[in-house]
């Protein structure tokens, strides 16, 4: 770690009333006195006073904060200059700044430094970064709650699980493998079972926490002219895709993002499934097959006036085995129908029609419910991509552990890569090159 001193505009770009400059690192009498003519402040405490450039000019004023090490953020020393939010003044202090000794911070290099420092695991740092740019109200305090440690102390308990038990096996290795007796009498069939439960509930959470991170990705699929176009229109409320009565008209995917309940939903209009010649729309329908094939959930439109076809039943047998689906049935204004819900062998079956707006709201609930956010769930977190590979791997490695049980060789290794995979999402294992990943995707500042 570098123990040079870093300096950024922590604040967004343009005018406001107020911007912030950070600096962190050690020493930093000489930037103080180079920035306000003094060397000692009260730390925690806020100062108001002129910030002065290398001519002894003044080129603002405003108010100072100093928090000594290790208590700030960084877990360096750290000063805070709340200046005017002009980015020409913003600037002058920090040209300023560089003169004196500072160099421009990388991309969440103030994040990464709390981290290294200890301040903060990795999963918190990088709820820094999702609290910065939720976009709905419940992501926010999901990514609050892994800033404020929720999803870290899952991980912990499960950590804590696993060290007793690699401890436990561990120290018995050199016993003979015959011996499954004593294993048996220590419960570590029962203890692993229990470790299974809980890491299964965890991996359930962590999805979840990754789909309110990203947003659930939505794919609107079916035959041409069912209405995949006019239900995209109406859950988003605008008109962004084309409808016409012209079979075909879609011919690649259009992406929209919706808020619902709080809930991103990335809504994929697809190309309409058929047997075609035109290649244009060969690749539409290409490209609607791989997204209907990697979304959270499938939005089957079927024209109530037709019913279910043999060409619906062709895209279906597209559609993997265990991919979570609801039966939209659209145009029931044109049919003897009313809006409603069945179950149907398993699967929820909508009835509405998008050209009249009725049975939209069922819909968004339907959605909601089939991606586990129906309910408000006061322990959701925030959770990564990232974190949900490593979590996935966690679980197989639990599993192996689990049928291997009476070997004590295989139990351990199992138990140590499922451990290391749990460290790999606090950062109590990390790669140089993962966090490089990681905290390069940070605002600058933060």
């Amino acid at each position: 770690m570098n123990n040079d001193k870093i300096v950024a505009i922590a604040t967004g770009n343009g005018y406001s009333g107020i911007g912030i400059i950070r600096i962190s690192g050690y020493n930093l009498d000489s930037i103080l006195s180079g920035l306000i003519g003094k060397t000692k402040l009260k730390p925690r405490m806020a100062h108001y006073s002129n910030i002065y450039n290398s001519g002894n000019e003044v080129i603002d004023a405003g108010l100072l904060f100093y928090f000594k090490s290790p208590h700030s953020f960084t877990g360096e020393d750290i000063i805070e200059i709340q200046g005017h939010g002009s980015p020409v003044v913003l600037s002058m202090i920090l040209k300023r700044s560089i003169e004196l000794g500072c160099r421009m911070a990388m991309p969440g290099e103030f994040s990464r430094r709390a981290y290294l420092n200890g301040k903060m695991d990795l999963i918190q740092a990088e709820s820094i970064n999702d609290l910065i740019h939720a976009e709905s109200e419940a992501s926010a305090k999901s990514a609050l709650k892994s800033l404020q440690g929720t999803f870290s102390r899952h991980i912990t308990e499960i950590s804590e699980q696993l060290i007793n038990l690699r401890m436990f096996v561990e120290s018995t290795l050199d016993f003979p493998e015959e011996d499954i007796e004593f294993i048996a009498n220590a419960k570590i069939k029962d203890k692993l079972g229990v470790l299974q439960t809980s890491i299964l509930q965890l991996l359930d959470n962590t999805r979840q926490g990754v789909i309110l991170n990203n947003g659930a990705n939505i794919a609107i699929i079916g035959r041409p002219n069912v209405g995949k176009s006019s239900l995209m229109n109406a859950l988003a409320n605008e008109d962004i895709a084309i409808v016409t009565e012209i079979a075909g008209t879609t011919r690649d995917i259009v992406k929209e993002k919706i808020i619902v309940n709080g809930i991103a939903l990335n809504l994929v209009d697809t190309a309409g499934i058929r047997e075609t010649t035109d290649i244009v729309e060969q690749i539409g329908i290409k490209r609607a097959i791989n997204a209907m094939q990697s979304a959270d959930l499938c939005l089957i439109i079927l024209d109530s006036t037709i019913g279910l076809t043999t060409k619906d039943e062709h895209i279906l047998h597209n559609l993997p085995e265990n991919m979570p689906r609801l039966y939209v049935h659209n145009k029931i204004d044109l049919v003897d129908m009313t809006i409603g819900s069945k179950n149907i062998e398993g699967y929820t079956h909508i009835y509405l029609s998008a050209k009249l707006g009725v049975g939209l709201d069922m819909l968004r609930n339907s959605i909601l419910d089939s991606i586990g956010f129906l309910q408000n769930n006061h322990d959701v977190f925030i959770a990564r991509t990232r974190h949900l590979e490593s979590m996935k791997q966690a679980v197989k490695h639990i599993n192996m552990a689990f049928d291997n049980w009476h070997n004590l060789e295989i139990l351990a290794e199992e138990l140590r890569y499922a451990h290391n995979d749990l460290m790999q999402i606090t950062g109590g294992f990390s790669a140089d090159d993962l966090l490089g990943e990681i905290f390069s995707k940070f605002c600058i500042g933060k």
